[in-house]
């Protein structure tokens, strides 16, 4: 049985809501109708103002106010001046951690991730829970992952970079 993942999923720890979100799939409606899904194989946990690798290590600013708000939120943001990134807000108001996507099956690289979704500004904010053109399911596929640290961040520091924060799908038996 397929069922839309609710508020309560992504209001908790952030650590928790990652192993969960791992093979989950990101559900978006094109423009068209047309209703295409992901399956989730490749995170990585932000978890707050005392992550270095964090936005909201510099505390909070216009671009990082929704990783303030209650989870379920989308926080996307532009790299290169070309890819958008998904990210999705945990946890509870006024503790800033978010869950980068970084790749869905067939599909690696976050950038890649946010052209396949046609992700822009306008996502900013997006509520998983309420929007009609983006969200997650939970198909009840069970998968496993391993734990790596993350990618591209050596400025954050011996300590932050080597934190295992990236989760790595194993295996899937979807179709997706």
């Amino acid at each position: 049985m397929i069922e839309k993942l609710e508020k309560e999923f992504f209001t908790r720890d952030i650590k928790l809501v990652a192993e969960e979100l791992m093979g989950k799939l990101i559900v978006h409606r094109k423009p068209d109708g047309e209703i295409e899904k992901f399956r989730i194989t490749e995170i990585e946990m932000y978890i707050g103002e005392e992550d270095l690798a964090c936005h909201a290590a510099k505390g909070r600013t216009a671009r990082t106010e929704v990783m303030y708000a209650e989870g379920g939120l989308v926080y996307v943001y532009l790299i290169y001046g070309m890819y958008w990134l998904l990210n999705i807000v945990t946890g509870p108001v006024n503790k800033p951690q978010a869950i980068l996507v970084r790749g869905v099956e067939k599909i690696n690289g976050p950038g890649r991730v946010g052209r396949i979704l046609n992700l822009d500004k306008t996502y900013y904010g997006e509520d998983l829970v309420l929007s009609e053109r983006l969200w997650l399911e939970d198909d009840g596929q069970q998968c496993s992952f391993t734990h790596h640290p993350r990618i591209n961040i050596d400025y954050a520091g011996e300590i932050w970079k080597n934190k295992a924060y990236r989760y790595l799908l194993v295996e899937s038996n979807s179709g997706y």
